[in-house]
């Protein structure tokens, strides 16, 4: 893979720019309110209809479903965020191996060059805005690795570790509600720096490490073991989720670091010289939890 690669965007729609501006001007916030409500709906002639639909727009795998769909699911979003059948994924049992950490599209890859890290074709977005923390922390991932994969709507939508670690901290930084699909990546500025999210930062056997979850237009919350669910606000301040005492903070590699209700972006960093991108690893394809993305550098 080359040291910065990024997803082909030449196809995207003609109408992209429309539906760019459209968001600037929908009440994102009110709207993905509304969503959440309809999600949770437990009348089961409603949610049933929701699910049937939904997978038949966007061709679900239900044979991959723990319960049976739609009638072994309490709600809509019970079913969104549903958990696989037992032996669906295999993990990458490998120490020196980084695992997909969800279903879905690699958007980009690379290397993080003086702090930049790539959207889409050209264009990028701060290390530092991301993070939205002290200078001292961020640095630590200059000229590190990063990788984006962008869960569609119809993919699993549990996010899970990519290595063993130690949760050090969680923080929920607010913000905007754009989508984060490759026509809005294309032409929204800054869009993951902007739009509300949840940083994991994990102490492992190659430093630091990074999980960053992205809320985007119609997550109506981001859930994890240690914080509960937590609902979007579009303003406040950068906070520190209390973490809860009765969740351990080592996961093993695949353990479950939590839920998007809705789809979403999953971001991963790493410090330099500690990750190299397997060389038949391509944007654009399509990754399952658990499959081997990259090589690290373990005890160097």
């Amino acid at each position: 893979m080359n040291q910065q690669a990024e997803c082909v965007r030449d196809k995207l729609p003609f109408w992209t720019p429309a539906f760019v501006v459209l968001q600037y001007l929908l009440p994102k916030y009110w709207l993905t309110s509304l969503l959440y409500r309809l999600a949770h709906i437990r009348q089961t002639s409603i949610k049933n209809f929701f699910i049937r639909k939904f997978v038949w727009l966007y061709d679900v795998n239900v044979e991959e479903a723990e319960k049976e769909v739609p009638d072994g699911y309490a709600s809509f979003n019970e079913f969104f965020t549903r958990r696989l059948a037992d032996g669906r994924r295999k993990i990458d049992a490998s120490s020196s191996i980084l695992v997909s950490p969800a279903d879905g599209t690699l958007s980009a890859a690379g290397t993080l060059h003086q702090g930049e890290i790539l959207q889409a074709k050209g264009r990028t977005y701060s290390l530092h805005d991301l993070l939205a923390t002290n200078t001292d922390e961020a640095d630590r991932f200059i000229d590190g690795s990063f990788a984006t994969i962008y869960l569609a709507p119809g993919n699993y939508h549990r996010v899970h570790a990519p290595m063993a670690g130690e949760l050090v901290t969680a923080r929920y930084v607010p913000g905007d509600l754009f989508s984060v699909n490759a026509m809005t990546a294309a032409g929204v500025p800054r869009l993951f720096a902007r739009n509300e999210r949840l940083l994991c930062h994990f102490q492992t056997a190659i430093g630091p490490l990074v999980v960053i979850l992205v809320g985007a237009l119609n997550v109506g919350s981001i859930t994890t073991p240690w914080s509960g669910e937590i609902r979007p606000r579009k303003s406040g301040i950068v906070e520190e989720i209390s973490l809860r005492s009765s969740v351990s903070r080592n996961v093993r590699k695949g353990d479950l670091l939590g839920w998007f209700n809705m789809g979403s972006t999953v971001i991963v960093l790493l410090p330099p010289g500690r990750c190299s991108w397997l060389e038949q690893l391509e944007t654009g394809q399509t990754l399952l939890m658990g499959e081997a993305i990259g090589k690290l550098a373990i005890g160097k």
